[in-house]
């Protein structure tokens, strides 16, 4: 039965307002005997913990009612930078802030109660403490710890996104440990303004590299062109920077094509950046500039509170957040960009990643995304350029990613005549625990890397992996980690890309890519046309040539080895599953049935005016759409006979799909799987399981399996007042007792929007149920089964498990497990545990 005592909570991931202190470290304070006054001085030193040696630093003050407060130089040759930025849209979103050089600095305060959060970069352990201030200065000495050094290992970063002065970026770069800026001091909005007189420049532009130490250096000259006013109205197009040239531009866009070849004869190491993708016309730039740099953390990642919700462009629904959503919080602002990114790659365009944050405009300090360059002899501004251009690099908002394949940075080509592995090296370090990796080959998340978060010698955690890469066909594979934070803003890093060729075989998209990007470009070709000029439509034109005779990939053998043969009737009952219930593209449609892209299309064009159903509803899950959006090499080839999808009472809230059950393990060993993932004691003894199918009577789904042995297992799935009744029943048809009964019934959560992030949401734990809450909202998807074994949630996937145990089962007898799902919206979930437990 439920005890509340048994009760955990995993809190809900709150809005991060500025300066919220996880915890607190006692400060250690002089008195410096001035006499009692309205204000006090609090002077603040910070040094190296093991040299000594003084550092610049990014500090945050702010007293107990909210107020912040800045610091200056106290020496002569010193400096203090003061930065406060509030986001225009979510006033919550801000960054408080000044950045020092290495000297002793000082603030006047009233007295009273204040918190202080010494930062600096991305590789020393923040210092957060409580201070009092009474009759007293205070003297502090902060000392800072470093947890990691990339540049022991030859990698340097760099902000290609900054808009600062130059003056300013002299003290931030070294506070941040920043090594190369980029600021775009050259920056038009307007269509037809060259850049020399745009209407956002800076001034007093200095010509050449301003070196403010060895490794610290600002190029200064940059130009963003980000355009929203063509012909005198009101037409957001978007934006591409240009970086490291030499010579002031004058030509103005759109066309684009005419700037960007200018721009290379002048000036031929120059390189392109595209800073967002879901910007109207971007996906023209790539047929301009195939080997433009990709922002993969861009200027709406923030370490405050996320602001940016509506997007340019909608996602397609192949990509994470489902059905086409055109609005996400942070993480599925993040997905969105990569998901973007990965299509362009699967085309073949060759896009090195960078970073920038638009540190000036948005509430961010420079270089929280920043990308690193290896330059294993040492740094040098030009050779930094270039490896970023090679996509010799990683992007980070956090943990320091170190690999190399067989010997090679990122950015390498492979070239080989057949499929070969190739050995992956890598070693990782971060700040606080990861939670999962992923090896992505074309896009798609292959393998499921589960950190060993070993702690070093300098307090970080160290995760090493080394394995095989396998690509099937041309393309690019890469690796990605996660890193949650109390803030609830998760940190990631990223490779850069490395490349395969494997015989004469270009790199095909998949179909589904190739008509999001055509779609793409139509869109904004109606959008444009008669607004911008002839020859900018003639670029989109050419740029929909191009993706219309882009070669898709080959799936007959994947749709051949997945779909699930229907006819008459039935057939048209699973299409109606599929395209009015769970909205699948033509792909999916081909993948769950085995029919040809014609058939599919005329599928669907026969329910075209039908609306989409909407409404808590159980059916059959039909296959054809992975359940998960991770740890996909823990679930291959999916059976659909175990699966119903339950969808949720909010209107587009989507739905979960349950695995009914997953597993099944008896003293004998794996007796039953869901998928392929380990191998179970069938195939051992050369046994394939038939497909079987769902039936149904009424608001009740069952399916019935034997097994060759003699045990049955069937599964019952009923609706029964907005809410899931499930129940299992197996029954021993051998001649031994079965023991050890364990079963895993999987909530998989890929469909269910505000559920579908790969993250640590708000959770309460208190078996036998398992509640999980949504990102943004008071939303709650709960489950229990009764005999409980465990219950756990497993972000990656992501998942929820509630997994009971039968009792012991003597030949010819039958035990039964019994559960739901229940969903609930409110503020009192253990309220409503209760309620249910009665």
């Amino acid at each position: 039965m439920f005890d509340p005592a048994d009760m955990l909570v995993w809190p809900r991931r709150r809005p991060n307002r500025l300066l919220l202190v996880a915890f607190l470290l006692t400060a250690s304070a002089v008195a410096t005997g001035r006499c009692a006054a309205d204000d006090r001085t609090i002077q603040l030193t910070v040094v190296d913990s093991d040299t000594g040696a003084p550092l610049a630093a990014r500090l945050y003050l702010q007293s107990d009612d909210g107020v912040p407060f800045y610091f200056r130089s106290d020496d002569p040759t010193g400096s203090a930078v003061r930065y406060e930025t509030q986001n225009w849209i979510n006033k919550q979103s801000v960054e408080y802030h000044t950045t020092v050089s290495a000297h002793r600095c000082s603030a006047t305060v009233p007295e009273g109660e204040y918190r202080l959060i010494v930062r600096r970069g991305k590789t020393y352990f923040p210092h957060r403490q409580t201070l009092t201030v009474g009759a007293d200065d205070l003297d502090l000495t902060v000392r800072l710890k470093r947890w990691n050094d990339p540049q022991t290992r030859g990698w340097y970063s760099g902000d290609t996104h900054l808009h600062r002065t130059i003056d300013e970026l002299k003290n931030v770069i070294v506070a941040e440990d920043l090594n190369v800026a980029l600021p775009l001091t050259n920056w038009v909005t307007i269509a037809d303004q060259a850049p020399r007189a745009g209407n956002k420049n800076l001034t007093e532009i200095p010509d050449g590299l301003v070196v403010v130490d060895p490794t610290h250096v600002i190029w200064p000259r940059n130009t963003e062109y980000e355009i929203f006013t063509v012909a005198g109205k009101r037409h957001t197009l978007g934006a591409l920077f240009m970086l490291g040239h030499r010579n002031g531009l004058e030509t103005g866009v759109p066309p684009w094509r005419p700037v960007v070849e200018s721009v290379r004869s002048s000036d031929p190491g120059v390189l392109f950046d595209m800073d967002k993708l879901d910007w109207p016309f971007a996906m023209v730039l790539p047929t301009i500039v195939p080997d433009a740099l990709n922002e993969l953390s861009n200027n709406h990642v923030w370490r405050t509170e996320f602001a940016f919700r509506k997007w340019n462009t909608p996602a397609p629904p192949y990509m994470q957040p489902p059905w086409g959503a055109s609005e996400g919080g942070h993480r599925q602002w993040i997905d969105y960009t990569l998901g973007m990114y990965y299509t362009l790659l699967n085309c073949g365009f060759r896009m090195p990643p960078s970073a920038g944050t638009a540190n000036g405009v948005h509430p961010v300090p420079a270089g929280f995304g920043r990308v690193y360059v290896h330059q294993p002899d040492g740094f040098e501004f030009e050779g930094w350029m270039r490896g970023l251009q090679a996509g010799r690099s990683f992007v980070t908002t956090g943990p320091m990613l170190y690999t190399h394949a067989a010997g090679q940075d990122p950015g390498h080509v492979f070239r080989f005549s057949e499929p070969q592995t190739i050995p992956l090296a890598i070693d990782i370090l971060s700040q606080t625990n990861l939670s999962y990796g992923e090896l992505l080959i074309n896009g798609r998340p292959e393998s499921l890397l589960r950190p060993q978060n070993q702690v070093t010698s300098d307090g970080a955690f160290r995760s090493a992996f080394s394995i095989d890469v396998l690509p099937q066909r041309s393309g690019w594979f890469a690796v990605r980690f996660w890193e949650p934070r109390d803030d609830g803003q998760s940190r990631f890093v990223h490779s850069a890309p490395w490349y395969v060729e494997i015989g004469d075989a270009p790199v095909c998209p998949m179909a589904h890519e190739k008509r999001y990007l055509i779609s793409r470009v139509e869109n904004e070709m109606r959008r444009s046309r008669g607004i911008v000029p002839d020859a900018a439509m003639q670029e989109y034109e050419r740029a929909l040539a191009f993706y219309q005779g882009l070669d898709v990939y080959d799936d007959t053998a994947d749709v051949a080895a997945e779909a699930r043969q229907s006819e008459g009737q039935p057939l048209e009952r699973w299409l109606d599953n599929m395209i009015l219930d769970h909205r699948f593209d033509v792909d999916e449609v081909r993948r769950a049935t085995g029919l040809s892209t014609a058939e599919a299309i005329t599928a669907m064009e026969r329910r075209a005016d039908k609306r989409p159903k909407s409404g808590f509803r159980i059916l059959p899950y039909p296959g054809g759409r992975h359940p998960r959006i991770g740890f996909l090499d823990g679930a291959i080839r999916p059976q659909r006979e175990t699966k119903v999808s339950v969808f949720t009472p909010w209107a587009d809230g989507g739905y979960v799909v349950v695995d009914v059950p997953e597993a099944v393990f008896s003293n004998l060993g794996l007796t039953y799987l869901a998928h392929e993932h380990i191998p179970t004691i069938w195939p051992e003894q050369g046994v394939d399981l038939p497909r079987l199918e769902w039936s149904r009577d009424s608001d009740t789904l069952n399916v019935q399996r034997k097994l060759p042995g003699g045990i049955v297992i069937e599964s019952q799935v009923t609706e029964q007042a907005g809410a899931a009744k499930m129940e299992l029943k197996l029954t021993n048809g051998t001649q031994e007792k079965l023991t050890g009964l364990r079963v895993q019934v999987c909530v998989m959560l890929k469909g269910a929007v505000g559920f579908n992030v790969q993250e640590r949401l708000e959770n309460v734990t208190a078996p036998p149920f398992v509640a999980i809450g949504a990102e943004n909202s008071n939303r709650w998807i709960i489950t229990a089964w009764q005999p409980n074994h465990r219950v756990w949630t497993n972000p990656p996937v992501p998942c929820i498990h509630s997994d009971p145990i039968f009792p012991d089962c003597e030949p010819g007898q039958t035990v039964t497990v019994r559960g739901g799902l229940w969903f609930y919206a409110g503020d009192d979930i253990q309220g409503e545990l209760k309620r249910l437990a009665e």
